[in-house]
């Protein structure tokens, strides 16, 4: 295929618009094209189950970070949202990071533009500002700190008691980390679709149904689903305590492709989504950005390393400042 033509193809879908064969097995065409170019592949817990299954690599924000900071690959495919591979490109500006589709966002990003971080950042000049690792380059280009839900509580207690924070943009996730430091910090009004889907009445009905289960759930969700949680913490937190309870049932308020990972984890454990307000074909809560990425654009995105993203040389640099003190500030014992 022509680049100029597949190119071309990108700017107007935000991925390339390629026929392949309909008895194509992506997955042997996937790893043979990892072997020839030295491709590693990275997938959110959130992805489809075949990417997760094909992956290098399947994680959290905080362990997909350390994992792209650390790969010695030619070719990153970053098989998640666009802050995610922009987070990868700017630990690794030298190497080439393609993500499937372009068009996968996030609602958080999304509810941050810098222009209006940096006016709330210009009216408050002695708060330092904490963003959440969901947003663009160059929202950290303008962070003191960044964070993840594995290490935000760690991240905010790592700044002086009496040092004011503005922390960016996940009110949800914010208020959970005021709570659990007791730190006054001033929140940004943004949110994540995904996890202010779930109902609480539903969630209720459904602990009913199964009323042994625990209830575990993501910092992301409204303070009424934390409030019924036995445990809070971040995705891999999730599994991790799906792995460590002796409970056999658990209802997971979090975006339902972690059902995936976590089931390999608890083979003999029942595991039941949280329900959404709406109704839908699995009655739990997806990410309709996650789930933009399938095999064929993964295949595509590899044979033809495209699309690429790209992060400019000055955001890249300044961006690079708080990620790397939320990494040595989260290795830290």
């Amino acid at each position: 295929m022509n680049l100029d033509k597949a190119k071309e193809n990108i700017q107007k879908a935000g991925f390339l618009e390629v026929e392949t064969p309909k008895d194509m097995d992506f997955a042997k065409e996937i790893l043979k094209l990892k072997k020839e170019k030295n491709a590693v592949i990275l997938a959110h817990y959130y992805q489809e189950p075949a990417i997760q299954d094909i992956a290098d690599f399947v994680g959290d924000s905080l362990q997909l970070s350390y994992k792209a900071a650390e790969v010695d690959a030619d070719l990153i495919v970053f098989a998640g949202v666009h802050f995610m591979a922009e987070t990868a490109k700017i630990l690794n500006p030298q190497k080439k990071v393609v993500l499937p589709d372009l068009n996968a966002g996030c609602s958080l990003a999304d509810s941050c533009p810098p222009d209006a971080l940096q006016k709330l950042k210009d009216k408050h000049p002695d708060h330092i500002v904490i963003t959440y690792v969901n947003t663009s380059a160059e929202v950290k280009a303008i962070s003191d700190l960044c964070c993840t839900s594995s290490n935000a509580k760690k991240i905010v207690d790592s700044v002086p008691l009496d040092q004011p924070i503005i922390f960016a943009p996940d009110r949800n996730l914010g208020a959970w980390i005021k709570k659990v430091t007791g730190r006054d910090m001033l929140l940004w009004d943004g949110a994540c679709v995904v996890h202010e889907a779930f109902s609480i009445d539903k969630l209720i009905n459904t602990h009913k149904t199964y009323p042994n289960a625990k209830i575990i759930a993501h910092p992301e969700s409204e303070d009424h689903i934390l409030k019924t949680a036995e445990y809070i913490g971040s995705t891999s937190g999730l599994i991790n305590y799906a792995k460590t309870n002796p409970a056999k049932e658990f209802i997971v308020a979090t975006e339902a492709g972690i059902l995936h990972e976590m089931q390999k984890e608890v083979p003999n454990k029942k595991l039941i989504p949280a329900p959404a307000v709406e109704d839908n074909s699995c009655a739990c809560s997806e990410c309709p950005y996650m789930k933009m990425n399938n095999m064929q654009k993964l295949y595509l995105c590899m044979k033809y390393e495209l699309p690429e993203v790209h992060v400019s040389e000055d955001i890249q640099k300044k961006a690079l400042i708080p990620i790397q003190r939320m990494l040595d500030i989260s290795s830290r014992k």
